[in-house]
């Protein structure tokens, strides 16, 4: 058992940068090395790509329900509040809530929303043209990446344009509350989310009344066994919805275009080779890794690598460690868009925790990195990015660039 003098807690460690020479040096020491916490037991941190696919693999022996799927350790009652969400649920309930949820996620629903993402995507690439023009500086969090993932939300909910400012503020005050800029609390998140709940409540109501063909009726109505959401699995899954399908997306067009303009060569060649592009998605989100990482519990003494841990301890997946797992990836450290072999775990490994909304993510990703790589020349920093403070989520919250069009 290793301690290690980064504390891969401190959620300053990543307001600063992601810490990958630490990762690299844990990986190679102790893969499976204990993290001492100043107000928690301590947990296993596991850096390599084999071990956090094992423990994606093996939810019959590491659960997401025992202690959540968050790093905190949580009293009873704040972790029965957390009980009813997909991604904290254990079968058979995380089957059943799986296969409700996921009607609203079918190829035919998401193939739905292709146009209407290429039109967002359109009309951001304008927009940020327009902020842009004679040099101007522009923050590209707020302008470019912010926009997608919320109005593509409030376009699956159902929910009317004018609100997508709420969710923007609901997901930040969820997820920032470790941030002082935000000016949040950790109270703040949870009225954040009861406020999300009494919104998901009036939408669900007007779709029982009146369903037609969005996510919001497909989840409130029955299935073909009539079984239906209860209230509050379903203000649950809306909670969960505006902060993965928010944070996630927008972290990812930020990350990726940061890692464009720290490797502009990599933005020439997907420029010169556009059908490139979903292979520049899937490099976008290794590089970026938006989840830092999920906590699982064992349920039963265990071994992972070659380390053992008992019933109860604490266990959490670093995705961005395992996906610079030398073993795994060549050239870990290089940003490639040409990258062939990419077994990333952005969306959580294998296993029946896979992201439900990977297809829409990568689809909103390929249409706005193919609208700015083909519209824009370049685009260049115009200041320092500011990064979230959080163990959670890979986030950054301004990043001030200018923009080149291009010309022909």
């Amino acid at each position: 058992m290793t301690a290690y003098r980064t504390d891969l807690k401190n959620p300053d460690v990543y307001a600063k940068e992601m810490p990958h020479e630490a990762f690299d040096d844990i990986r190679q020491r102790c893969p499976v090395h204990w993290q001492p916490e100043a107000d928690g037991p301590g947990y296993w941190a596991l850096t390599r790509h084999a071990d956090v696919m094992a423990v994606s693999r093996d939810s019959a022996t590491f659960s997401s329900a025992l202690g959540t799927t968050q790093i905190d350790e949580f009293d009873e009652e704040a972790r029965l509040k957390q009980a009813a969400m997909l991604i904290n649920l254990d079968e058979p309930e995380h089957t059943r809530l799986r296969r409700l949820v996921s009607r609203g996620f079918t190829p035919r629903a998401v193939k739905q929303l292709e146009g209407h993402i290429r039109d967002i995507c359109e009309r951001t690439v304008d927009e940020l043209i327009e902020a842009g023009r004679d040099g101007a500086v522009v923050d590209f969090v707020p302008i470019v990446a912010a926009p997608l993932p919320l109005e593509v939300i409030a376009a699956l909910l159902g929910a009317p344009a004018e609100d997508v400012g709420r969710l923007y503020d609901w997901s930040n005050r969820m997820i920032g509350w470790d941030d002082p800029e935000y000016g949040s609390t950790q109270e703040d998140g949870e009225l954040a989310a009861a406020e999300i709940f009494v919104y998901a409540n009036e939408i669900a109501a007007r779709r029982r009344i009146e369903p037609c063909d969005d996510i919001v009726s497909a989840l409130v109505c029955p299935d073909e066994n009539g079984d239906t959401l209860t209230e509050m699995e379903f203000c649950m899954f809306f909670v969960l919805l505006v902060i993965a399908g928010n944070e996630t997306t927008r972290n990812a067009i930020t990350g990726g275009m940061q890692a464009f303009m720290d490797h502009p060569e990599q933005w020439r060649r997907l420029q010169r080779e556009p059908e490139l592009v979903p292979n520049a998605v899937e490099e976008i989100l290794r590089w970026v890794s938006p989840v830092i990482g999920f906590r699982r519990t064992p349920i039963c003494p265990a071994v992972i690598g070659e380390q053992s841990v008992e019933r109860g301890d604490k266990v959490v997946l670093y995705y961005p460690a395992a996906n610079r797992d030398g073993d795994v990836f060549e050239e870990p450290h290089r940003f490639d868009v040409g990258r062939e072999h990419n077994p990333h775990v952005a969306f959580g490994g294998t296993g029946v925790h896979f992201c439900l909304g990977a297809h829409l993510a990568r689809l909103e990703l390929e249409t706005m990195f193919e609208a700015l790589s083909r519209r824009l020349d370049r685009v260049e920093p115009a200041g320092q990015a500011r990064r979230l403070r959080s163990n959670f989520v890979n986030g950054v919250k301004a990043m001030p660039v200018r923009i080149h069009p291009r010309q022909d």
